[in-house]
Formats: structure tokens, C-alpha cells, sequence
């Protein structure tokens, strides 16, 4: 599949929060299904693109396939990541994208802005237990678990966290 990765666009923002929150709710990721006020900022592209880099995927007819949110160092939207670390968030994929490679592309263009980066160690992630296809992805790009920095957000919420070495 010929996919492209570039930053999302304004004009993309709402599709993309849409296949974020929809894949979200899909997995059954959300502990208060579509109540969930986690929803509210999945959808919210426009503020994540203003304070870190959202990218999209595309396929060779400009179709929107899914997105995440690239992290530098120091930005507002990190969760886990050190002063020297690039962290990614809120990997989410079309249903009728998944298995096409389209995860991997874009975790790998994380990758790639992260070595890129002066100072920048590691990149790091946090994934609920039940994201099996996420994990596996991870593994197969070098990730390996950090159980000593699995958190909490909320009570009852345990997240898993990941790190590769740059």
C-alpha cells in the first residue's frame, strides 16, 4: 500500500478526531463508552496540532487513513517523556486502513523525527493493556516495556509504557 505521512491539516482536523475517538470507542478502549470524557480530546486535533505535531496518513488518492500526535521534548502534551525524551500519542488507524501497514508507518515517522532531534535519548509511549496490535508493532520496531514507569491517569485507568533507545 502507498501510504504518506505528513503534518494534518486544518481541513483534516475533524475526520481525524473522528477516526481517533472511533477507533478509541471500537477497541472498547473507553471505560464510559461514548460518555467518556476522554472523547473530548481525542476529537481535539486543532489543540493538540497548535502545541504538538499531529501527522497524518494517507493513501495514494489522499484518503485519510489515521493519525497520531508527535511529541517533542518539552511540549504541554507529554504524559511520561524525560527532558530528553520524544513521546507519541493517540495512535489510531481507520478500520478499513488496519493491517495495511498504516500503524507502522506512522510510529516509524515518530521514530524518525525523534532521532532527528538534538538531545533527544529515547522516544517513549503509554497503551492500554488490551492494545495487542499497538504492542506488537512497538516490539517489532525495537520498544521494550517499561513496567517501572506504568501509571495510572485515573483511578481504575492503568496504562503500560514503552521506550526506545535512540
Amino acid at each position: 500500500m502507498d501510504i504518506s505521512i505528513r503534518p494534518a491539516r486544518p481541513a483534516q482536523f475533524e475526520d481525524l478526531g473522528e477516526i481517533t475517538a472511533q477507533a478509541y470507542l471500537g477497541d472498547g478502549l473507553l471505560d464510559f463508552g461514548a460518555e467518556d470524557p476522554y472523547l473530548e480530546q481525542l476529537r481535539a486535533v486543532g489543540r493538540r496540532a497548535a502545541e504538538a505535531e499531529v501527522l497524518v496518513a494517507l493513501d495514494a488518492d489522499g484518503r485519510l487513513l489515521g493519525g497520531v500526535t508527535y511529541v517533542a521534548p518539552g511540549s504541554p502534551w507529554a504524559d511520561i517523556a524525560g527532558d530528553d525524551e520524544a513521546e507519541f500519542r493517540m495512535l489510531a488507524v481507520s478500520p478499513e486502513a488496519r493491517g495495511r501497514g498504516v500503524g507502522e508507518a506512522l510510529v516509524r515517522t515518530c521514530i524518525e523525527r525523534a532521532r532527528a532531534a538534538e538531545g533527544v535519548s529515547g522516544i517513549v509511549l503509554s497503551t492500554a493493556p488490551a492494545m495487542l496490535g499497538a504492542h506488537r508493532i512497538y516490539r517489532r520496531l525495537g520498544f521494550v516495556r517499561t513496567p517501572e514507569r506504568d501509571w495510572c491517569p485515573l483511578p481504575g485507568l492503568s496504562l503500560l509504557t514503552f521506550r526506545l533507545e535512540l
